[in-house]
C-alpha cells in the first residue's frame, strides 16, 4: 500500500498512538527502541528516501526527543530537508535544527549555508522560516554570520512586509544576546523610520526593536521621539485614519499605542521641541478624554484594551512630571477607578497614585481621595490591594494629615494581615518621626506600635525612639512617665521592657518625685518582668539596675541582693552571672564619685541616615518615596567583660546595627545602658575590681570547647600571648560566628593566619565560610573574624581552625576546635505530657534510640543539670515526666535536607550519684551524636 501523502503522516500518528497506549515505562522504552532501530535502518538502507519519508522519520525523532530520550542520529537528514522546496518538509527540518542541533555541531556550517540560501530566496515563506530558525537558536555564531543580511532585509524597500516583521523580531532576539550586531551610522535613521511603516506588524515589531536599542544608546536613537509622537497622535486622534481599520474591540491599535507610550518613557524630558511637546500633550489629553466616554462595548476585552492605553499614558504623564493640568486630570481619572468593581483596576489605580503623590503638582489632588484610600485599606478583600492602599497613605502623608493617617494605620494594624504588619510598623515609625511637631506624640505612637504589634517592631524602630528621647531634653520626663505607665500592663511585650529599661535607667529620676513612681516602685516594676525576658533583655535590665544605684542610692541594698542572686554559681547564663558579679563588686567598692563618672548619662548622638528608612527601601526597592529623616548613631550594647580582664568599656557605645565593626556580627544586639563616660573610668574601674579579678599570665593555655555546648559566647582559648573570644548566633540551619583575636603581648604578632581545617567530605554536611583577617595583629590590639555556617545534614564532629603566627621571631602554631556542634541547630519544641510520651513510644526502634549510664562528674547537682540542658538548645519540658527529678527535652534539628525531631530524658539516681541519659530521634546518626555530646557533662 502506498504511503499517504500530505501533512497527515499516518505513520507518525500510529507511533504516537502506540506510545500513548503503553501501560508501563518499560513498554514505552521498548516501543521507542523498536522505532529507533527501524528509522536507523531506513536512513542507512540502500533505498533512497523521498522528502515525505525523511520528514516523517525526522518528526518521529523529534517526538522521541521531546519525550526525554537522547537522539544521536538523523541530523544530516534534517539538514537535507532544508534544501526541499516544500514548505512542510523545510519547516520540519528547521524545527529539528532549532531544537536538537548544538551550536558546536560539525553540521553548523551546512546549516548556515542553507539558511543563507533561504534568506536570498524570493519565496517569503522560506525567508521567514530561516529568520525564525536564527531567532530560535539566537547564538553568537548566528549573530556574526547574519549581521549583514538581516538589517538589509529589515530596511530594504523590496522586502515584503511579513518578512520585515520577522526580520525586526529576529534582530531584536540577536541584539539581546549580541548587542554589537546592530550597525550604526546611516542604519540608525533607516531603522527609526520603520515607525512610519503602514503595515501594522512591521511597525509593532520595529517599536519593540527600537525600544531595546534606545535603552542601550538613547542619544543615537533620539530621533525616534518625533516619529513616535507623530504616529501615536495619528492613531489616537479621531481626525486621522492611521490604522483606524485595525481596531480591537473599538480601540485602535492598542498594543502599538502601549509600545509607543513606553518608548517615549525612555527620555526625560520626552522632547525639547515646543511643537512636538504640544502634540504629545494633545494626544495624552485625547486618551484621557476617551477614558471618560461611555464604553462602546460591554465585553471585558474592550475595557482591558482601553485601560491598557490609559494607564500607559498616565505612566508617561507621571514620568514627565511637567504638566500640572495633565497630572491633575490623571489623578481624578484614577480616583474614579478606586471604586471600580474590577480588583485589578483598583490595584493599578492605587499603584499609579503612589507615584502621583510624589509630584508637587498632583500631591494635593491625591490627598482628596484620602478617605477612599483608608476604606480600601480596611475593607478590601484582596490583601495586595490593602497593601497598596497602605503604600499610598504613606506616599500622600504630609504635615497636614500625618496625625490622622498615622492614627488610622495604627487602628488598622490591630487587625492587619500578618504579611504586611512589619512593613506597616516601619512606615508608621518613619511618618511619626518625620512629621512630629511635638515629640510627645512621637513617643506615644512608638509605644502604641510596640503595644499593638510588638512582635513586628524591629530593633531599628525601638533603637530610634531611645535616640530621640536622649537627644531631646523636653521629652525625657514625658517618655519616662509614659513608659512607666505602659510597663504596668499585665501583659507587656519584651520590646516594651527594653525601651522601659533603657529610658528609666537614664531618666527615671525625672519621675521619682511622685510616690506612685518612686525609685523602689520603678525597680520592682522592671524586675517583675525580668524572669519573662530573654537573656539579652535581662542583660539590659541588669545595666539599668546598676544605673539605679547611681540615681537612687536609697535602693542600693535591694539591687545588690538581685546582683548576689545572679552572681552565684548556679546562674543559667554565664554572661548574666559575670555581668551581675561585676556590677555587684562595682556597687560595693566604688566611691560615689567613681560611680557618678562611670555611670553618667548617655551623650547625644550624631546624625546619620535613617536605618528604618533603609530597611523599608530594602523591603520595597524603588517604591519608597525619599524621606529626609536623619538618624543618630545607635548606642551599642554594653560589652560583656572578658573572663580574665573584668572592666567596663569606657567609650560611649553606639547603637549601630548596620556596621559590623561596632555591632558584633551584625546581629543588631539590643542596647544596654551606657556605663562609662569619663576619660579615666576604665583605669579607675580596673583598680576597683583588681581585688576580685587578676590577669592570667601563666604559660599554660586555657581551652575548653565542651562548655560551648551550653553557651554561644565567651572566651574560647587563652594563653600568655593570645586570647580568642567567640560570639555566635544560630537560626534554623544557619549560623554566624565572630572570633575575636586579642594580642596580650607588647609586640605585634606577624604572619597571623587562621586556617579552617575541614575536609571536603565534611563540608558536604556542614558548609563553613571564613573571612580573611589582616596578617599583623598589633600589640594590645584585637581583630575580628567572621564565619558563616550552613548545616546541610547532620554531622558528628566540629571544624577546627589552625592558627599560626610569629612571636619575637619564633613560629607559633596551635589548633582549636570551633564551637559548632550539631546541637547549635536545634529549635526548641514545646510539648505536653501526652504528646511527648506518644512520640517517645513511636521512636522505640533499635536504631532510633541511644542510651548511656554514667557517674555524675561532681556531686549530683540537679539545678546545674537543668541549667545546662536549657543552654543545650532543646526545650526543657516541665511537669511532663511523672518523676519530678527527671528532666525531659524536645527539639528539632534543622538541616538543609531535612528536619530531625529529637527527644531526650535524663534520669538521676541520687543514691548512686549516677545519671541515665536516653535520646530518641527519627535518625540514627542524630540519636548517637546527641547522646555522645551530653554524656559525662553532668
Amino acid at each position: 500500500m502506498a504511503p499517504v501523502r500530505g501533512d497527515g503522516m499516518r505513520g507518525l500518528a500510529v507511533f504516537i498512538s502506540d506510545i500513548r497506549n503503553c501501560k508501563s515505562k518499560e513498554a514505552e522504552v521498548k516501543r521507542i527502541n523498536k522505532e529507533l532501530a527501524n528509522i536507523r535502518s531506513k536512513f542507512k538502507g540502500d533505498k533512497t528516501l523521498d522528502g515525505y519519508q525523511k520528514k516523517k522519520y525526522v518528526c518521529k525523532l523529534l517526538f522521541i526527543f521531546l519525550l526525554g530520550h537522547d537522539i544521536d542520529f538523523g541530523h544530516m537528514e534534517a539538514v537535507n530537508l532544508l534544501s526541499s522546496n516544500k514548505y512542510s518538509e523545510k519547516q520540519i527540518g528547521y524545527l529539528f535544527i532549532s531544537v536538537l542541533v548544538n551550536t558546536n555541531s560539525d553540521l553548523i556550517r551546512l546549516i548556515i549555508q542553507s539558511i543563507k540560501n533561504d534568506l536570498q530566496s524570493r519565496n517569503p515563506v522560506h525567508v521567514n522560516l530561516a529568520l525564525q530558525c536564527i531567532a530560535n537558536i539566537g547564538s553568537r555564531d548566528m549573530a556574526e554570520s547574519f549581521s549583514n543580511e538581516i538589517p538589509k532585509l529589515l530596511v530594504s524597500g523590496d522586502t515584503m512586509d511579513v518578512v520585515k516583521q520577522s526580520a525586526a523580531l529576529c534582530l531584536l532576539r540577536l541584539f539581546r544576546s549580541s548587542p554589537d550586531i546592530i550597525p550604526g551610522g546611516e542604519w540608525t535613521s533607516r531603522i527609526i523610520h520603520l515607525l512610519n511603516d503602514q503595515h501594522m506588524g512591521v511597525v509593532t515589531a520595529a517599536t519593540s526593536l527600537i525600544d531595546a536599542l534606545v535603552k542601550r544608546n538613547p542619544d543615537e536613537y533620539k530621533g525616534c521621539v518625533n516619529l513616535a509622537v507623530s504616529r501615536l497622535s495619528r492613531i489616537v486622534t479621531a481626525s486621522y485614519t492611521d490604522l483606524q481599520d485595525y481596531t480591537y474591540y473599538f480601540v485602535p491599535a492598542p498594543w502599538l499605542s502601549v509600545k509607543l507610550l513606553r518608548l517615549l518613557q525612555n527620555y526625560n524630558p520626552v522632547t525639547e521641541e515646543a511643537g512636538v511637546r504640544a502634540r504629545l500633550n494633545e494626544t495624552l489629553e485625547t486618551i484621557l478624554n476617551k477614558a471618560q466616554e461611555p464604553p462602546k462595548s460591554k465585553k471585558v476585552q474592550h475595557s482591558n484594551a482601553k485601560n491598557a492605553v490609559l494607564f500607559e499614558a498616565i505612566n508617561l504623564i507621571i514620568h514627565s512630571d511637567s504638566e500640572p493640568n495633565l497630572l491633575v486630570r490623571a489623578c481624578n481619572q484614577l480616583g474614579q477607578f478606586l471604586s471600580n468593581r474590577e480588583t485589578n483596576l483598583r490595584y493599578l489605580a492605587l499603584e499609579s497614585m503612589c507615584h502621583l503623590a510624589t509630584s508637587e503638582f498632583s500631591h494635593e489632588e491625591v490627598k482628596k481621595h484620602q478617605e477612599v484610600v483608608i476604606l480600601s485599606m480596611k475593607m478590601e478583600k484582596d490583601v495586595s490591594v490593602r497593601q497598596m492602599a497602605v503604600d499610598l497613605l504613606y506616599a500622600m502623608c504630609d504635615r497636614g494629615n500625618a496625625e490622622e493617617i498615622v492614627q488610622e494605620m495604627l487602628n488598622y494594624l490591630e487587625t492587619a494581615d500578618y504579611s504586611i504588619r512589619e512593613e506597616m510598623v516601619l512606615k508608621v515609625a518613619i511618618l511619626a518621626e518625620k512629621y512630629a511637631t511635638d515629640y510627645t506624640w512621637y513617643v506615644d505612637v512608638i509605644l502604641n506600635l510596640i503595644r499593638i504589634a510588638g512582635d513586628y517592631v524591629s530593633e531599628e524602630v525601638w533603637y530610634r525612639v531611645i535616640q530621640i528621647v536622649i537627644n531631646r531634653e523636653e521629652v525625657q520626663g514625658y517618655a519616662a512617665k509614659t513608659v512607666f505607665e505602659a510597663l504596668q500592663a499585665p501583659a507587656c511585650h519584651e520590646n516594651m521592657v527594653k525601651v522601659g529599661g533603657y529610658i528609666l535607667g537614664e531618666f527615671g529620676n525625672l519621675i521619682a518625685g511622685d510616690s506612685r513612681s518612686a525609685p523602689l516602685v520603678q525597680f520592682k516594676l522592671l524586675h517583675s518582668k525580668y524572669h519573662l525576658c530573654s537573656p539579652m533583655t535581662r542583660a539590659l535590665l541588669l545595666s539599668t539596675y546598676i544605673k539605679f544605684i547611681n540615681l537612687f542610692p536609697e535602693i542600693r541594698t535591694n539591687i545588690q541582693d538581685v546582683f548576689r542572686q545572679h552572681s552565684n554559681l548556679r546562674s543559667a547564663d554565664a554572661e548574666l552571672q559575670q555581668r551581675a558579679s561585676e556590677y555587684l563588686q562595682l556597687s560595693i567598692v566604688a566611691s560615689t564619685d567613681v560611680l557618678a563618672t562611670v555611670l553618667e548619662e548617655m551623650p547625644s548622638f550624631p546624625e546619620r541616615e535613617s536605618s528604618i528608612l533603609a530597611v523599608l527601601k530594602k523591603k520595597k526597592p524603588g517604591r519608597v518615596p525619599e524621606n529626609e529623616i536623619r538618624e543618630s548613631k545607635s548606642p551599642a550594647p554594653l560589652s560583656s567583660v572578658t573572663q580574665n580582664n573584668a572592666h567596663v568599656n569606657n567609650s560611649h557605645s553606639k547603637l549601630n546595627n548596620s556596621n559590623a565593626n561596632t555591632d558584633l556580627l551584625g546581629l543588631s544586639t539590643p542596647p544596654s545602658n551606657n556605663i562609662g563616660g569619663g576619660s579615666n573610668s576604665n583605669s579607675t574601674l580596673i583598680d576597683v575590681l583588681g581585688d576580685m579579678y587578676s590577669s592570667n599570665n601563666n604559660s599554660s593555655a586555657v581551652y575548653n570547647t565542651k562548655k560551648f555546648l551550653f553557651k554561644n559566647n565567651g572566651v574560647l582559648f587563652e594563653n600568655e600571648m593570645l586570647q580568642i573570644g567567640v560570639k555566635s548566633e544560630f537560626r534554623q540551619n544557619l549560623g554566624r560566628l565572630g572570633l575575636f583575636y586579642g594580642n596580650k603581648t607588647q609586640v605585634p604578632l606577624s604572619n597571623f593566619n587562621p586556617v579552617l581545617q575541614w575536609s571536603a567530605e565534611d563540608a558536604l554536611k556542614l558548609n563553613v565560610q571564613m573571612k580573611a583577617v589582616e596578617p599583623t595583629l598589633e600589640a594590645g590590639a584585637q581583630i575580628q573574624q567572621l564565619l558563616t555556617a550552613e548545616c546541610i545534614e547532620d554531622y558528628a564532629d566540629a571544624p577546627t581552625i589552625e592558627i599560626s603566627f610569629r612571636y619575637n621571631g619564633t613560629q607559633q602554631k596551635f589548633s582549636i576546635k570551633l564551637p559548632l556542634s550539631v546541637n547549635k541547630f536545634f529549635e526548641p519544641t514545646e510539648m505536653n505530657a501526652e504528646s511527648f510520651f506518644a512520640r517517645w513510644k513511636n521512636l522505640s526502634g533499635e536504631q532510633q534510640r541511644s542510651q548511656k549510664v554514667f557517674k555524675a562528674a561532681q556531686p549530683l547537682d540537679l539545678a546545674g543539670a537543668r541549667n545546662k540542658l536549657m543552654g543545650f538548645g532543646m526545650q526543657l519540658l516541665d511537669q511532663v515526666d511523672p518523676n519530678p527529678d527527671n528532666m525531659v527535652c524536645a527539639g528539632i534539628i534543622h538541616t538543609q535536607s531535612q528536619q530531625v525531631g529529637c527527644l531526650m530524658r535524663l534520669e538521676p539516681n541520687k543514691q548512686a550519684q549516677m545519671f541515665r541519659l536516653t535520646v530518641r530521634a527519627s535518625k540514627e546518626t542524630v540519636t548517637r551524636e546527641i547522646c555522645d555530646l551530653l554524656a559525662d557533662q553532668f
